[in-house]
């Protein structure tokens, strides 16, 4: 049998196969170079950008939790101008499709900043972070369709060259409609999911951990519950409006990578997974090109939202 096509469309952007880093985990890209060959990912996903530089959350900031992690970094990042002056340079370097995710706290924040970032050639595409749960108003446009079917509209407006993604916040009551009202704005594709919600306590000082109070969990607990997300939004919108889905939380082998596919995933972010092992997204390369192999399959594509009907 020929080597099978691992290469997947998420908007105008061909992938080399379907793996991706998950935004925050690896920064803006050189930072992760040392650990691994890049040039082999899908695509990298840079941590957040905001109009204006950001220090983050006070320290401590990332707490171990069975199964996972939770993390309150605030989305710490260089700013928009340090971006555009260094690190979209460096993004260039790298040999894979770098996507931005983008943040902010208006409407007039975003358009500026995704404007900006959508002229850089070296950028082949925008993910929308409206769903980062450790910041005061990071959920205000995850959580209302209407605020975000508005936002993703006038982002849409001056995002002409790459895709424009929208990760999805599970913080909600049913996130179908959510998922509606980005596919309604403009979205090319949705990424999901973002954290959970939680909190730990130390029981020796009684005082929350992470310092902020709490923060987005994430790793192999939440695993079960993202995978349920992306197949309701994919059966119930994501397919019939042709917008694929980028599916994450709690991937950490090509095992886990394929159940997000067969439940709907196009593509997959790997980002907890990497404090532990910086180059399982390799491995799970591998893995599901050696499953397709064995299968006798000769690309992904029968396998996006294949899981059997109960």
């Amino acid at each position: 049998m020929p080597k099978p096509d691992l290469s997947v469309q998420i908007g105008g952007v061909r992938l080399k196969n379907p793996v991706l880093t998950a935004s925050g985990t690896c920064g803006y890209g050189r930072e992760y170079a040392p650990y691994m060959e890049l040039s082999r990912l899908g695509g990298f996903t840079t941590k957040s950008v905001t109009l204006n530089p950001r220090k983050g959350n006070a320290p401590e900031r990332i707490v171990e939790t069975p199964g996972g992690m939770l993390n309150a970094i605030g989305l710490a990042n260089v700013g928009l101008k340090t971006f555009m002056a260094s690190k979209a340079a460096e993004a260039a370097t790298l040999g894979t499709p770098i996507f931005v995710n983008v943040a902010g706290h208006s409407i007039e924040d975003y358009v500026k900043v995704c404007e900006a970032v959508d002229s850089v050639e070296s950028v082949a595409g925008i993910e929308l972070n409206v769903s980062c749960p450790n910041v005061s108003d990071g959920l205000t446009f995850g959580t209302d369709a209407a605020l975000l079917k508005d936002l993703v509209s006038e982002v849409r407006a001056v995002v002409k060259r790459g895709p424009l993604i929208v990760k999805l916040s599970p913080n909600v009551t049913d996130i179908t409609v959510t998922a509606r009202a980005a596919i309604e704005g403009g979205a090319d594709a949705l990424s999901m999911i973002n954290t959970f919600l939680g909190m730990k306590i130390d029981i020796r000082t009684r005082r929350p951990v992470p310092a902020y109070g709490w923060g987005g969990v994430s790793g192999p607990a939440i695993k079960p519950m993202a995978i349920y997300l992306v197949h309701r939004v994919y059966s119930q919108i994501a397919r019939a409006a042709g917008v694929p889905i980028i599916g994450m939380g709690g991937i950490g082998s090509w095992q886990d990578a394929l159940e997000f596919i067969l439940a709907g995933a196009t593509a997959v972010s790997v980002g907890t997974a990497l404090f532990v092992q910086p180059n399982v997204p390799l491995e799970i390369i591998d893995g599901l090109e050696a499953y397709l192999l064995e299968h006798e399959l000769p690309s992904f594509e029968e396998l996006v939202g294949a899981v059997k009907p109960v």
